[in-house]
C-alpha cells in the first residue's frame, strides 16, 4: 500500500527512449507484485491488478520545453476546467483494470487534449505549441515527444521536491555538432559549444525544482568541474544555486570511460563559500560515506575550477596564489605546435629529406627539424631525426617553386591533401575544411618565428610535467605546446617542480585514464612568483647543470638537482614544513 501510494502520488520519470520508460515501469510492477501474498484458491491467485503507469513515465526530450515564454500566461476558466478534467481522467486511468474502461479513458483523454489545444491557441500561446499538446499521446508506448513539460504531461505545478538522474554523456560537437545545433537555441545559460549534453541537464533539472526547497542529485562525468567548457555551468551553479555535497567517485565505479561524480544541489541561493566534498580515490579505506571530520571541501567561486581539498591543502593553494602571478600574465607567449592534418605526408624522416634536397636544393628552405609529442622529455627533448614540410599558409609560398616537395606531397593523393573535410570513401576523409591550399599545413601558424627562438616545449597527457628547454630552430608538431618569452630557464625550473605538478593535479581535469591534462589553459593558470634576478640565479644554475648532464647522456640521473629545485621553489612560495609534507606525500603517491 505504501509503495502504491508513493508511485501514484510522488514519482514521475522522463526519458527520450521509450524502451527506458518500459523498463522503469517493469521495475515498478515487480516491486509491487512481490509484496502481495498469492491465494491459490482465488482468481488470478488473488494478485491485485497492477496500476497503469503510462502517465507516470513518459518518453520525451527532457531538454526541450514548450511554451517556455508563456508559462505565466493567465489561463481562461475554460482552460483551467479542461486541465482539471484531463487530470481526473489520468488519475482514473491509473487504477483502471477493464480493457473497455481503459479504452474509454484514452478516448476521453484525446478529446480533452484536442479541446485544450483549441482553447489555448491564440496570441498568448502559439499554434505549434497547442498542436504539440494535442498530438502528444501518453498511451502510445512506441513514440516519444520532442518536448517535455511537467504541467502538461504530469499535471505538476510548482516544481518537484527531488530530481535525480544519470544524464546521458553526449558531446555537443559529436556527429558534426548535431546535438549542439539542436540545443543551441533552447535558452540554456550553461550552453558551451565544446561541452556536453549532461551540463544542460543540470540547468534543466534545477529548473524543475520547487523554489528554494527542491534538491537535485545527479551522477555525471566530473569533467565539467575543471574543464574549460565547464565554465558557464560552474558560474551558474555557484551564483544561482546551493551545492550541498560533492562526491568524486573516481575510476572503475561505473561502466564508462570517464570519471564520475555525484552532486547534490538545492535550488536557489548561490554564493556558497564551502561545500562538503570527498574524493573516493583518496580515502584510505574505511566505510563510505566517511565521518564528517574526514570530508574535504570544494569552494565554488564563479567560473573557477572546483577542487576537492582538505583545509591544509587549501592553505597551500591559497599561499601559492598569493605568492605568484599566473603564467598568462607574464611576458610570455604560448602556442600550439604545427597541425598538419596528415602527418604521414608532412612529417618525414632523414632519408626522405635527403632525397628531396638532392632532387631540389631549395627544398631545404621549407623542411625544418620537428619534435613530436613523444620526443619531448623533462628538461631536454630528444630529437628523433624527423622533419616537417613547413608549407605554412602565413608564408604565402608558391608550391611551384619547390618541385620535389610538390611531387612528394602529390604521391599521397591530392584529394586526401585537400582541406575540404569531404569523405573519400572507405572511411577516409580529406583534411578538415579550411581556406588553405592543398599543399599547406592545416593552420596559418603566424607565430612560426617563435620556433627559432629560445623556448620551452611540453605535451598534454603525462603523469608528470615534461617541460623541455630548447634554444635551437626545432619546430613542434600539433601534439606539442611551445612557450616563448623571458626568464625561460627560471620558468622551466618552476614548471618541472613537484609543486606545479601538485597544483595541476588539483586544478586541471584528467583524461579517461586519470592522466593530468597539461593543456595551455591550465598551465597558464599556474601562479609563479615574480622575484629578482638574484633569487632566480640558483634555479637557473641548476637547470644549466641538468641540461649539460642531459646533453652528455640523455638518461643521466638528475634527481639530486631536481630535489634542490623543489626545495628552492617551496621557499619562493613561502611554504613551511607542514605544507611541504602535504606536497611531497601527494605527488609521491600519484606516481
Amino acid at each position: 500500500g505504501r509503495k502504491l501510494y508513493l508511485i501514484q502520488n510522488g514519482i514521475y520519470g522522463v526519458d527520450v527512449q521509450p524502451i527506458a520508460c518500459q523498463i522503469a515501469k517493469l521495475r515498478f510492477f515487480v516491486s509491487l507484485a512481490i509484496e502481495q501474498d498469492p491465494d491459490r484458491e482465488a482468481p488470478n491467485l488473488g494478485i491485485k491488478p497492477l496500476p497503469n503507469l503510462e502517465t507516470r513515465f513518459v518518453a520525451a526530450d527532457a531538454l526541450i520545453g514548450i511554451g517556455t515564454a508563456r508559462q505565466g500566461v493567465l489561463r481562461s476558466d475554460a482552460v483551467r476546467a479542461l486541465e482539471d478534467r484531463l487530470r481526473d481522467v489520468r488519475e482514473r486511468y491509473f487504477n483502471a483494470g477493464a480493457r473497455e474502461t481503459k479504452q474509454r479513458l484514452r478516448d476521453d483523454d484525446a478529446k480533452l487534449r484536442d479541446a485544450l489545444a483549441r482553447e489555448l491557441e491564440g496570441p498568448d500561446f502559439g499554434r505549434d505549441d497547442a498542436e504539440a499538446i494535442a498530438r502528444w499521446d501518453p498511451y502510445d508506448q512506441n513514440a516519444h515527444a520532442g518536448w517535455f513539460d511537467p504541467e502538461w504531461m504530469f499535471g505538476v505545478t510548482g516544481g518537484f521536491d527531488v530530481v535525480i538522474g544519470n544524464p546521458p554523456y553526449v558531446q555537443l560537437q559529436k556527429d558534426g555538432g548535431r546535438a549542439g545545433r539542436k540545443y543551441r537555441g533552447a535558452g540554456y545559460e550553461t550552453f558551451a559549444s565544446a561541452g556536453d549534453v549532461y551540463q544542460l541537464f543540470y540547468e534543466r533539472g534545477c529548473g524543475l525544482l520547487g523554489p528554494g526547497a527542491g534538491t537535485l542529485a545527479y551522477v555525471t562525468s566530473n569533467s565539467w568541474l575543471k574543464a574549460e567548457y565547464g565554465k558557464p555551468l560552474r558560474r551558474w551553479m555557484a551564483e544561482r544555486h546551493t551545492p550541498l555535497r560533492l562526491i568524486e567517485m573516481g575510476k572503475d565505479v561505473f561502466d564508462a570511460i570517464v570519471d564520475a561524480s555525484v552532486l547534490l544541489v538545492r535550488e536557489g541561493g548561490g554564493a556558497t563559500a564551502r561545500v562538503p566534498a570527498v574524493d573516493v580515490d583518496r580515502l584510505a579505506g574505511g566505510a563510505f560515506p566517511p565521518p564528517e571530520e574526514r570530508w574535504s571541501e570544494a569552494r565554488p567561486d564563479g567560473a573557477a575550477p572546483w577542487s576537492i581539498l582538505s583545509a591544509a591543502e587549501w592553505r597551500v593553494l591559497d599561499r601559492m596564489r598569493a605568492a605568484g602571478t599566473p603564467l598568462r600574465d607574464w611576458d610570455v607567449r604560448i602556442n600550439r605546435g604545427v597541425p598538419t592534418g596528415y602527418n604521414e605526408a608532412f612529417v618525414i624522416d632523414d632519408a626522405t629529406r635527403e632525397r628531396l634536397v638532392a632532387e631540389d636544393p631549395r627544398s631545404a628552405e621549407i623542411v625544418k627539424p620537428v619534435l613530436r609529442g613523444r620526443d619531448v622529455r623533462r628538461w631536454r627533448a630528444r630529437w628523433a631525426g624527423k622533419w616537417l614540410i613547413a608549407t605554412l599558409p602565413s608564408l604565402h609560398l608558391d608550391i611551384e617553386d619547390y618541385p620535389a616537395v610538390k611531387k612528394h606531397l602529390l604521391s599521397f593523393g591530392r584529394d586526401r591533401l585537400e582541406q575540404s573535410g569531404q569523405s573519400l570513401g572507405s572511411g577516409v576523409k580529406a583534411r578538415k575544411k579550411t581556406n588553405n591550399a592543398w599543399f599547406e599545413t592545416q593552420d596559418a601558424v603566424a607565430y612560426h618565428e617563435d620556433f627559432g627562438k629560445e623556448k620551452l616545449f611540453w605535451i598534454e597527457l603525462v603523469d608528470q610535467g615534461r617541460f623541455a628547454y630548447d634554444d635551437s630552430d626545432l619546430f613542434g608538431e600539433a601534439t606539442t605546446f611551445v612557450l616563448t618569452g623571458k626568464y625561460l630557464k627560471f620558468l622551466c625550473a618552476i614548471l618541472n617542480a613537484k609543486l606545479t605538478h601538485w597544483f595541476l593535479q588539483h586544478t586541471a581535469p584528467t583524461s579517461g585514464m586519470g592522466v593530468i591534462r597539461w593543456k595551455k589553459v591550465y598551465v597558464e593558470a599556474v601562479p609563479i612568483p615574480e622575484v629578482s634576478d638574484a633569487r632566480q640565479r640558483p634555479l637557473i644554475r641548476l637547470v644549466d647543470d641538468i641540461l649539460a648532464a642531459k646533453d652528455a647522456d640523455p638518461n643521466a640521473d638528475v634527481a639530486t638537482q631536481e630535489a634542490e629545485i623543489d626545495r628552492l621553489v617551496y621557499t619562493l612560495y613561502g611554504l613551511d614544513d607542514r605544507d611541504v609534507g602535504i606536497i611531497e606525500g601527494s605527488t609521491d603517491s600519484s606516481k
